[in-house]
């Protein structure tokens, strides 16, 4: 019998296309616990990655993968749902929803980027977010 070891990978030496199916299989697992399974899609199909479908046979989740708190003109109307990791911690939230609530409080439709390209992202959380983003930690 032939055996191998196998040796765990690192993520940041994985190109753009490994990390994304690195981070859809693993926030797949955290939404497993939650009673989801998830699908992935060929492409962005209504600005989804893939869907996440519960267990209750009702509830179904569009949901597009990112690497970091985002905000997007051509995900609005679209009932999508984003999800992002930051320190090993997932994070799920309705996109309209959210920027609804952080362009009150932000200048995020006055930026450059938002203006210019329709997009808007944190490097990382904002203290000022922490709380808030708490509530769509998974």
């Amino acid at each position: 019998m032939i055996t191998r070891k196998y040796r765990k990978i690192t993520y940041y030496k994985l190109n753009a296309r490994q990390k994304e199916n690195y981070n859809f299989q693993k926030v797949s697992a955290v939404l497993a616990d939650y009673g989801f399974i998830t699908l992935r899609l060929n492409d962005d199909w209504q600005g989804a990655d893939f869907i996440a479908q519960h267990i209750d046979g009702k509830t179904f989740l569009k949901i597009q993968l990112k690497a970091r708190l985002t905000f997007d003109k051509k995900y609005l109307g679209k009932c999508l749902f984003i999800v992002f990791s930051e320190q090993n911690r997932w994070y799920l939230y309705p996109h309209a929803d959210l920027f609804e609530i952080i362009s009150k409080k932000s200048n995020i439709v006055e930026s450059q980027s938002w203006k210019e390209k329709g997009l808007y992202h944190y490097p990382k959380i904002p203290d000022r977010y922490k709380e808030l983003m708490d509530s769509y930690a998974l």
